[in-house]
């Protein structure tokens, strides 16, 4: 897919694409048709691969058609973004400063292992557009899978004769401590969005306007687990009060059913009224959760949010949606016991993901086993 403005050439057919706000939307053979938040999104990531191409060599825009058919536009930027200081690494140290763009795949066949190690090596702090960057294991290790990608891509096509990125081990993964509220902190959370007790003078100002939103928001992620994407992706006609259902649209594109309590069903509810009744409402906007600018909310004005009430009751744990996630993964596992319900309910496609976050011994399972052993055995 090549991307020219707001034209998109997609199997020979050019797609026409308008964004204009508040209203979004395509023409497809003459035909208006709106934009969903997920083609939004899709669209404004392949405007961005477009121009991130221009910092690339040509042979990248081989790779990324090659794998477009098994990757998602997200996955494809993130690409985009990792070999993009790839290859300015191999130009400033392998090369002598050669344009990026100018690299062939002749040159990658020079490309040897020591390299690789270097370069994960110069990641631990390095320039990048008169920027000093650093990055963790976590950041090395995608970094690497994305240079292994294409290097294997250009070697299963025989255009490599050698894929010495192979030899190369990925950085080891320490263990991060999982964080997550208790109980007693999930009910302060979600009283503090009510109340607005302890907010700043100038976001007080905001909460009479935000309140039932943002409690519903809360109460949605910490009653069904749902991700950020998904949430902001809602619209009003996602939901279904008649079973509590919900729909979703995972991660890679799939759609999955979900269902919500009674009290993430009032909380909804009560926001829904208070939408009705805001002439400021656009008729036209489909999205559940609006912006003070009556706009399809961002995942980044999610993320404030969150951040917004969690300093307030949980000041030493940095809370963020993905945590409030966790908190629901874990009350889950605590419940049924059932990793396998919870792998499902949060989307995951590998159990092992999930068992690795929700299903570690908890503080009251060792109290309860601290007993257990006997030191002295009693006297029959």
């Amino acid at each position: 897919m090549k991307i020219f403005s707001n034209v998109f050439l997609l199997f020979g057919r050019k797609l026409f694409v308008k964004f204009d706000n508040p209203v979004k939307f395509w023409y497809n053979g003459g035909m208006k048709k709106p934009l969903s938040y997920y083609q939004e999104r899709n669209f404004r990531n392949l405007e961005r691969i477009d121009e991130l191409l221009q910092d690339l060599p040509p042979f990248f825009e081989d790779f990324l058609r090659g794998i477009e058919n098994r990757t998602s536009v997200l996955t494809r930027l993130n690409y985009c973004y990792d070999l993009r200081i790839f290859f300015d690494f191999l130009s400033g140290r392998k090369f002598g400063n050669k344009d990026p763009r100018e690299i062939t795949l002749e040159d990658l066949d020079g490309v040897t292992d020591t390299d690789i190690e270097i370069y994960l090596s110069y990641l631990s702090r390095y320039e990048f557009k008169d920027k000093t960057l650093s990055c963790d294991e976590r950041a090395k290790a995608r970094k690497l899978a994305s240079v292994r990608s294409m290097f294997r891509y250009f070697f299963n096509k025989g255009l490599l004769e050698v894929n010495n990125t192979a030899k190369v081990a990925m950085p080891k993964l320490h263990e991060k401590e999982i964080i997550r509220l208790e109980g007693d902190e999930v009910s302060r959370l979600l009283d503090t969005a009510k109340s607005g007790d302890g907010l700043s003078a100038h976001a007080d100002g905001y909460h009479k306007r935000t309140e039932i939103r943002d409690t519903a928001i809360l109460t949605l992620f910490l009653g069904t687990g749902v991700r950020i994407s998904e949430l902001v992706g809602l619209n009003d006609d996602s939901l279904n009060f008649s079973d509590n259902s919900f729909l979703v649209t995972r991660k890679g594109g799939g759609r999955a059913v979900l269902y919500f309590s009674e009290e993430v069903a009032e909380a909804l509810k009560a926001y829904l009224e208070q939408k009705r009744n805001d002439p400021r409402v656009p008729e036209n906007e489909p999205a559940l959760f609006l912006s003070l600018q009556y706009r399809r909310i961002t995942v980044r004005a999610v993320e404030n949010l969150v951040k917004k009430y969690a300093k307030i009751v949980t000041p030493l744990k940095k809370i963020t949606p993905h945590k409030l996630r966790s908190t629901f993964g874990t009350s889950l596992y605590r419940e049924t016991g059932d990793i396998y319900i919870v792998a499902d309910v949060l989307g995951h496609k590998d159990v092992n993901t999930t068992r690795k976050h929700y299903a570690a011994i908890t503080e009251g399972h060792r109290r309860a086993v601290a007993s257990a052993v006997k030191l002295h055995k009693e006297d029959d």
